[in-house]
């Protein structure tokens, strides 16, 4: 089975990416074959300056091999080296109803936030399909804010199918039950549209002061609070164990604490888990080759892969005569 998943370099990684979908890259890689990708491709449609793009498609990479990603388990590569699935985004847009773009709820909440949205943005889900189809994908783990997409590919397969023959494999959406949305500072779902993240690999002083200016409500320190509706315990929950969830649980519970104590041991908690991957992080950056060369053998095998099924689809629709 052929794993795949993507994720933009618009940003350094923060919480969300880690916990909504980088942190499966690293449990599947040694499961399955996996190819991941670093999706500069769909960065252009938020970043407009070349070199913060060049330099933020190398951080992606730091950042997923400090944290766990193998590159002997898994193909690591970047979007854009492999030009046979910018053919296919092509061939699949032809066939795509207009209607199935309109109702993809990231397009609509961006621009229910007033985001400037373009054709890029618009017609994002058919280049995600192309990524998925383009490899004969069988699982995508993603973030719960983008399985509709994995359904548009699906979609889009199937109707492909049913017009030119079997060419394209059902890829099946993966998520785990960490994948759940991450509470930003602000206490809505941590993106970087919104200003409201926690970058994973912040230095720790800077790090505590971030944490120190997440959102909370204004109840008096004496008041019992439930733990299950707050944000601050919900992130603190990304890092303890079930034990220390129980026993913060318990405090929240019982009252007579302040928020300020919850965010201390929240920055003691993120720092102890992201810590050494920052450090490993910091050894890679001294080696710009081998990094470099990492992204160069796997869009080499992910090539080999797209332009299989390019062909298949290029003489199943006529345009190889």
């Amino acid at each position: 089975m052929r794993v795949l998943s993507g994720i933009q370099p618009t940003g350094r990684f923060h919480w969300g990416n880690y916990f909504g979908a980088i942190r499966q890259y690293i449990q599947l890689q040694h499961e399955d074959e996996a190819f991941y990708f670093i999706a500069n491709l769909h960065a252009l449609t938020t970043i407009r300056d070349p070199q913060q793009l060049s330099q933020l498609t190398l951080d992606a990479a730091l950042d997923l091999l400090a944290l766990g990603l193998d590159p002997d388990a898994a193909t690591l590569f970047v979007q854009s080296d492999i030009p046979q699935i910018s053919e296919l985004t092509w061939i699949l847009m032809t066939g795509t109803p207009l209607g199935l773009l309109e109702r993809c709820h990231a397009f609509k909440e961006k621009k229910s936030k007033g985001i400037s949205a373009d054709a890029g943005l618009f017609t994002y889900p058919v280049l995600m399909a192309a990524d998925i189809l383009g490899y004969d994908s069988n699982c995508v783990p993603v973030g719960q804010d983008q399985v509709q997409h994995i359904e548009v590919a699906r979609d889009i397969a199937r109707s492909f199918n049913h017009h030119y023959g079997d060419c394209f494999v059902q890829p099946e959406a993966r998520i785990l039950d960490e994948s759940a949305k991450v509470p930003g500072t602000d206490g809505e779902k941590m993106s970087k549209s919104y200003d409201n993240i926690i970058p994973v690999f912040e230095e720790e002083k800077a790090l505590q002061k971030q944490i120190m200016r997440i959102s909370t409500d204004s109840r008096a320190m004496e008041d019992a609070k439930q733990p299950e509706t707050d944000h601050l315990y919900q992130l603190f929950c990304l890092f303890g164990k079930s034990a220390q969830q129980q026993e913060m649980a318990a405090i929240y519970r019982r009252g007579g604490f302040g928020y300020g104590d919850i965010k201390k041991q929240l920055a003691q908690a993120a720092e102890g888990y992201f810590g050494p991957a920052r450090e490993r992080r910091e050894k890679l950056t001294l080696d710009p080759d081998f990094v470099q060369d990492i992204l160069a053998a796997g869009a080499a095998k992910a090539r080999l892969k797209a332009a299989e099924v390019l062909d298949r689809v290029q003489h199943a629709t006529g345009l190889v005569r």
